[in-house]
């Protein structure tokens, strides 16, 4: 207790930290910033403009953000988020990026907007805004004609809605040159251009079923139609997704779609009314699952193609050509049939076209004239499954070199030059459901051990630990090997890289939406140490990860379960379905005898002695809807009961571990519950009025104090309007020195009725939404808590010191000189986010909708996660580094200076001896 009370007095002398030094950048912290999953049709090699040499690699992923990503090292340029809060209801709204060859500028669309950008940086260029109208299709004219200048690329757009419109957009502006209404009532499908043509192409209900392709041919200059025809797809065609591939930007461009049986391909050169059929040669004896076609996008490469066939067990290729004076379409070779998976993607230089074949053990590239292979390389090790690739060639005499960018099964982004992999994005954490800190130090085996002997005989015990201490010989050899190191690096190594044996480096578990589970190492920039596909479900509604010693279990919301190694990645036991899902770490609201779950608008609680029927049940006010429940978190030590005011007196902290903060909105309101999680008792209620329900709300538990933020839109004049942060504390009893009806009894069970607690609150504007909150976590709780919040416009994550949000600080006038000595300040209704309170530091962390928080064995600092599209984490040290050397301190000179000092005392020694000796004979003489 002497120890802990010193140490809490060193905290709360020590200022806060402000947040973390330019210095520590990447090496406390590491950052994934990340797109999502690539999508396949808007995935490309570019050059940012006419005068580079070199191309980037753009994308716009699944989750609507647009992005440039340098193809050497993998790093992220720039990235644009397309999302808007409203989208136009009964519409995808998949997103559509566009490049053209010779620009500056990539050219997107997402729902009714499209919008221009700078390849370079991103920057906005201009945008085209049609309300209601839904982008279903975007192209770029590769035209130069006198209406736009040689370095600019207009763009095609096709909008759905009630009537198609084709519009054709200028290319330094946005503004519309021309528009093409279609009110035959045909489903808008796609736009295509040749050198002469714009092509709107349409899904005609054909009188019985399926559909027909009418194609409408547009003058490229003023939007007129020149001509139509109907193409009669003899009900193979049920829908757009019936249609394999319809061209574009190229000298004749194509649409090809296949009969239900998979037997006979349908080509057409779009603008014309000759549909080739051409049979498809199935030697493989399985059934075709799907069929893709490949071909270039450029107005002056040759007009071949490939058709990929993929069945169950694998895939084979063939090539095609187009004769542009007759139109016709000729099978030029065909590309073997190989076992397991393959992932094709076109690349072309100047006129020629080349066709990439990617499988697990090898890459190889052809002409696209010619079945010659060019190049082959073959993979070490073996690649994982890939979904698609996008790929670049570069012709160096005889030679070929290839780089190709492919997308894994696990929607990780992954670099393939010459065959040896250069990088791998980890894009699947953008899907991240939970998460959890891993914990591999043995001291918690030994710790469990320890408790197994306590509980034995005297003679079982010791045998135990003989046992123990023998079996622990086998890790002697390893120890002394890696002694002479530790020592080294011990004396050499400065203070950011020689903590791992405290606990700050811990490794990260994450659960992710598509099934699979990845171990990051924190103490090595959050590299991939494994990852494992734990389901096959493709939305996997993971709700929590439980760590114990070497091993993680992920809990799902149907109450399954897997367990997994943390060191291999290892399943080593899975858990069917119950049916009874319960609340996630951080939501949990559980004791040794409950467990709470959240079922059809309520909360109920389980008797683990009763699971048929639940011992109580929560349920909120008519029109009312639970939309968040908080809790402490499972490890929040209290190192003091009570609040020690300015004049010695004590507040005594209203302390329960089974309190839940349950939120539920209404029409423009806002009700915050606490209950007690064993009684299902509320506690205490905050209702607020002329909220925007639609805006973040956020939530967060903490010992005796809890935290909540909204957006207030202040109907009344009175009333505050914008954002909301709102703080509350609570107390057994507000009069200091006073336990309340609880005070003087000995025990209390916390099935009777509990006295309420004296809650002192206190609200502050705040200049933007909050996403989530979270509280720091140290090992005994003594270092001054942070409040952790994620702040989504600012893409940022910042640690409010605990006093600065403190309840009682008094309201219009300044704190008294006892006041002043708890620490109190002024109330300013404005809390303003100091920039040194930022976590995140400069790093631009988006997306982010959770952040954990995990002591360390250092009380000083706290462990900070955070994800949800992109991967953050850090150290906290709210009260400073007060138990640790910084990194200042050079043990080498310590030693040093103890070396010198012990030579020097080893060299006076003799002579202060003698002087002595020398001083006694001349005394006595």
């Amino acid at each position: 207790m002497r120890l802990q009370a010193t140490l809490f007095l060193v905290a709360s002398c020590v200022p806060s930290t402000l947040a973390i030094y330019a210095d520590e950048v990447g090496h406390i912290d590491f950052h994934h910033a990340l797109l999502g999953v690539p999508s396949e049709q808007s995935t490309f090699f570019q050059r940012p403009s006419s005068s580079s040499n070199a191309a980037l690699l753009y994308t716009l992923s699944d989750k609507s953000l647009l992005g440039a990503v340098n193809p050497k090292d993998g790093a992220l340029l720039w990235r644009q988020n397309l999302s808007r809060p409203a989208v136009t209801p009964g519409h995808d709204n998949q997103g559509l990026l566009r490049a053209s060859g010779g620009t500056n500028a990539v050219v997107s669309a997402l729902g009714d907007y499209v919008s221009a950008w700078s390849a370079l940086d991103g920057k906005l260029i201009w945008e085209n805004w049609s309300p209601g109208m839904p982008v279903v299709d975007l192209e770029l004219l590769e035209l130069e004609d006198a209406s736009s200048a040689p370095s600019v690329t207009d763009a095609i757009a096709l909008s759905g809605g009630k009537a198609g419109s084709v519009k054709r957009l200028d290319g330094s502006t946005g503004k519309i040159k021309w528009e093409f209404h279609d009110e035959s009532g045909d489903v808008p499908f796609q736009v295509s251009a040749s050198s002469t043509d714009v092509f709107y192409i349409s899904l005609q209900p054909a009188l019985l079923k399926g559909y027909k392709l009418r194609v409408t041919s547009l003058d490229p200059l003023t939007g007129r139609q020149t001509s139509q025809q109907v193409l009669n797809s003899d009900n193979d065609i049920t829908g757009p997704d019936s249609v394999l591939f319809v061209g574009a930007n190229t000298a004749l461009p194509i649409v090809a779609w296949a009969d239900k049986s998979h037997r006979t391909l349908k080509i057409n050169a779009i603008g014309t009314k000759q549909v080739t059929a051409v049979n498809i040669g199935n030697t493989s004896g399985a059934d075709i699952r799907s069929i893709k076609l490949h071909a270039p996008r450029t107005l002056n490469a040759l007009p071949h193609f490939l058709v990929q066939y993929e069945t169950e067990s694998g895939s084979w290729a063939e090539v095609y050509h187009i004769d542009l004076a007759s139109s016709t379409v000729s099978k030029a070779y065909s590309l073997p049939f190989l076992q397991g998976w393959s992932a094709f993607s076109t690349g072309t230089k100047d006129a020629n076209v080349y066709f990439t074949r990617v499988t697990e053990s090898e890459t190889t590239i052809v002409s696209s004239a010619s079945h010659g292979v060019l190049g082959r390389w073959p993979q070490h090790p073996p690649l994982d499954r890939a979904l698609h690739a996008v790929s670049e060639v570069a012709m160096k005499g005889d030679s070929v070199a290839l780089r190709s960018a492919i997308v894994l099964e696990s929607g990780d982004w992954q670099l393939i030059q010459n065959g040896a992999v250069g990088w791998t994005r980890p894009e699947a954490l953008s899907k991240a459901l939970a998460a959890n800190w891993a914990d591999v130090d043995s001291q918690q085996d030994l710790a469990h051990q320890l408790e197994v002997e306590g509980h034995e005989s005297i003679i079982k015990a010791y045998t135990h630990r003989v046992k123990r201490h023998l079996k622990d010989l086998e890790h002697l050899p390893d120890w002394l090997k890696e002694l002479p190191k530790r020592v080294i690096t011990s004396i050499l190594a400065d203070e950011v890289s020689n903590l791992d044996s405290y606990g700050v480096s811990k490794p990260v578990i994450v659960a992710t939406k598509n099934g699979w589970v990845y171990a990051l190492a924190s103490g090595d920039h959050g590299k991939v140490s494994w990852r494992v596909k734990a389901a096959e479900e493709d939305a996997w509604n993971v709700k929590s990860i439980q760590i114990q010693p070497g091993l993680a279990t992920v809990h799902v919301d149907d109450g399954s379960s897997v367990t997994l190694n943390v060191t291999t990645g290892a399943i080593t036991q899975r858990a069917s379905a119950t049916g009874k899902s319960p609340l996630s770490p951080e939501d949990d609201v559980s004791s040794d005898v409950y467990i709470v779950t959240q079922e059809d608008e309520r909360i109920l609680g389980w008797s683990s002695k009763d699971s048929r029927v639940p011992a109580w049940v929560f349920q909120p006010a008519p029109g009312e809807k639970i939309v968040r429940a908080t809790a402490r978190p499972s490890h929040d030590p209290v190192a003091s009961i009570g609040k020690v005011l300015g004049d010695r007196s004590v507040l005594y902290k209203y302390l329960t571990p089974n309190a839940a903060l349950v939120t539920t909105v209404g029409d423009n309101s806002a009700t915050f519950y606490l209950i007690d999680g064993v009684t299902g008792r509320i506690l205490y209620t905050s209702t607020h009025k002329g909220v925007d329900t639609a805006q973040p709300i956020a939530s967060a538990m903490s010992e005796n104090w809890f935290a909540y933020s909204f957006y207030a839109e202040g109907s009344d004049p009175s009333e505050a309007k914008g954002y909301q942060l709102v703080v509350s504390e609570m107390y057994e009893s507000p009069i200091p020195n006073d336990r309340g009806p609880l005070g003087s009894a000995a025990n209390y069970s916390s099935i009777a009725d509990l006295p309420l607690p004296h809650v002192i609150s206190q609200a502050f504007i705040i200049a933007e939404p909050i996403s989530h909150m979270a509280v720091t976590q140290t090992r005994q709780g003594i270092t001054t808590r942070q409040l952790l919040v994620a702040l989504p416009e600012s893409n940022a994550i910042v640690g409010i010191p605990r006093p600065v949000i403190d309840p009682r600080r008094p309201v219009g006038r300044d704190p008294t000189s006892t006041e002043v000595e708890e620490g109190l300040m002024k109330y300013a209704p404005v809390l303003e986010f100091d920039g040194r309170w930022y976590l995140s530091h400069a790093r631009q962390v988006a997306g982010i909708n959770t952040v954990l928080s995990a002591p360390t064995l250092l009380e000083s600092t706290s462990l900070i996660f955070g994800f949800g599209n992109d991967i953050f984490a850090t150290r906290a040290t709210p009260s400073q580094a007060f138990d640790i050397l910084g990194k200042g301190f050079s043990k080498l000179q310590l030693l040093l200076t103890i070396v010198a000092l012990a030579i020097g005392v080893a060299i006076l020694a003799p002579m202060a001896r003698k002087k002595k000796i020398d001083t006694l004979w001349k005394a006595r003489s």
